[in-house]
């Protein structure tokens, strides 16, 4: 017991501010949630019109909950559901892996494992850390829920729903990291589970059986084979199912179990997927630093525009369906407007949509420039530098990759805009819209490169909590902000609210030559004091 409380309270001193950050981070978006809907659709009358317009347009489900009554608190829970989970998921996630596979590759877990902690010990604590983390969130979440006046029984299960919604996928990291041979493939496979699980919970809700009113939605049994699924149909609000959330939690125990079995029959350093062997001699291709990089980002890469393509598509495919909701429902079409700052509903969807966009390219830029730290942590860096590739050159392709990925990713997304409007008679004028709002979002997006670019050189152990919390708050105030009532020198703070924009027949340039000179700046600074830095192992 003195080893696993050892153990604990030095996971906990590592890493008390990212924790923070996230928790602190979801009560916030929950109390918003609460104050925004209040505000903006204020009366039962509009509540129940907007989900009589979402049962007939079932795609707006894809990014929503499940719809289980116009009740204020329900429709809020509707609305936050799912990234309430998103938020806790995450944060499980990269907890998981960074105190397994990222010490085990780094050369902390061996140290341990000597000692008499041996290697289950340290698992153990993660599990502990872990679950005292979505303990803390759920109990936050609540806590707003009950602060802004709803019902004791709701609020008690929506925090105990977001808590096992991220204990789910604490397991499936911890499972990754057995099956992964580095803490980069762990993370992506436990994010891909993530992503996937989201899209199949909100496919089968779209696909659902909405009922006789118009104001609930019977999921189908799709959804039942995503933990969102599972913690969307507790129904918080409204039916206060609290079963399906417990499926949540089942799901950790089994994922846990499985990690911690796994982990008995693997050697130290090694995994159960076994890594794909490479080539014993290097193409050409890979004859530079600028190659390498290349190489690294592309996998990823393809995934972010994958998903850029898909919500272009959507944003101009969608203007006759947002036309009739917005004159069926006023409420949906000043949700848009100030999303969008447009007056224009077709072009306000484009702008919205595009704002995803950016969002993609600006993670595809983080995890690009991430790399190098990660390169860096795991001694791959040193062989590179020893060569005649100065620092300042080495980090530069990182961020050159990474502006290539926020350009292609934002191309995607044109490219599928303009696949959707195609067929559509304003399909010109909304491909035109999407060109502007994607030719601006490359340039929001790129103050998240930079940005990363500098922590890594100011301070590289905080470069990928750091780099990803920061494209969290901009997610949180750019997106969520005008829907939740954030004052607007607050949404102004995200990059994707000041990017420049479709107005009318002309462009809003708006905040264009502060992002400009944002981005010029940070990139200058970070290979300035890149000259000077020397190379920090991982810690």
């Amino acid at each position: 017991m003195r080893r696993l409380s050892t153990l604990l309270a030095q996971r906990l001193r590592r890493d008390w501010l990212q924790l923070t950050l996230w928790i602190v981070g979801t009560m916030a978006l929950a109390l918003a949630g609460l104050n925004g809907a209040a505000n903006t659709y204020g009366s039962e009358t509009e509540r129940t019109a907007l989900l009589a317009t979402v049962m007939a347009n079932p795609v707006i489900l894809l990014f929503r909950g499940l719809p289980s009554g116009p009740d204020e608190s329900a429709f809020i829970v509707f609305l936050l559901m799912p990234f309430l989970v998103m938020m806790a998921a995450f944060m499980s996630t990269f907890l998981a892996v960074r105190h397994t596979r990222g010490d085990e590759e780094a050369g902390r877990l061996e140290i341990v494992a000597a000692t008499t902690a041996g290697r289950t010990v340290p698992t153990v604590a993660t599990i502990v850390h872990g679950v005292l983390a979505n303990v803390v969130l759920g109990v936050l979440v609540a806590g707003a829920f009950l602060a802004g006046g709803s019902p004791t029984e709701g609020s008690l299960l929506a925090g105990f729903t977001a808590a096992c919604g991220g204990l789910t996928f604490l397991g499936v990291a911890l499972l990754a990291a057995q099956l992964m041979r580095t803490s980069r493939g762990a993370n992506s496979l436990a994010v891909w589970v993530l992503v996937v699980s989201f899209f199949i919970a909100g496919i089968g809700n779209a696909v659902g059986t909405p009922s006789d009113d118009l104001t609930h939605m019977e999921s189908s049994s799709l959804t039942w084979l995503s933990p969102f699924g599972w913690a969307e149909n507790t129904r918080a609000f409204d039916e206060n199912l609290w079963w399906p959330a417990l499926l949540c939690l089942g799901a950790f125990v089994v994922l846990a179990g499985a990690a911690l079995a796994l982990q008995t029959v693997r050697d130290l350093g090694a995994s159960i997927l076994p890594e794909r062997l490479g080539r014993s001699n290097a193409r050409p291709a890979l004859s530079s630093t600028t190659a390498l990089v290349t190489r690294l980002a592309t996998p990823s890469l393809i995934g972010w525009a994958a998903g850029a393509f898909f919500a272009g598509a959507l944003s101009t495919s969608l203007g006759s369906v947002v036309n009739e909701m917005g004159s069926d429902n006023p409420a949906v079409a000043d949700m848009l407007k100030a999303l969008s700052a447009e007056a224009d509903l077709e072009q306000a969807v484009v702008v919205v949509f595009f704002t995803m966009v950016g969002l993609l390219a600006a993670c595809a830029a983080v995890q690009t420039v991430a790399r190098a730290r990660q390169e860096e942590a795991h001694g791959t860096a040193e062989p590179v530098l020893a060569t005649p590739v100065d620092r300042v050159r080495w980090l530069a392709d990182f961020v050159v990759i990474g502006l290539v990925s926020v350009v292609l990713t934002c191309a995607a997304g044109f490219v599928g805009a303009w696949a959707g409007g195609a067929g559509s008679d304003s399909g010109a004028d909304l491909t035109r819209s999407a060109f502007i709002a994607a030719s601006g979002q490359v340039v929001a997006a790129s103050v998240f490169l930079v940005a990363t670019a500098l922590i890594f050189t100011v301070a590289p152990r905080w470069t990928i909590p750091l780099g990803w919390t920061l494209v969290t708050a901009a997610i949180v105030f750019g997106l969520f902000g005008p829907l939740l009532g954030m004052p607007e020198w607050v949404t102004n703070l995200s990059p994707f609210s000041v990017a420049p924009v479709p107005s009318g027949d002309e462009v809003d340039l708006r905040g264009l030559w502060w992002l400009l000179l944002a981005v010029a700046a940070g990139a200058v600074t970070s290979f300035s004091l890149m000259r000077r830095r020397e190379l920090a192992s991982a810690g």
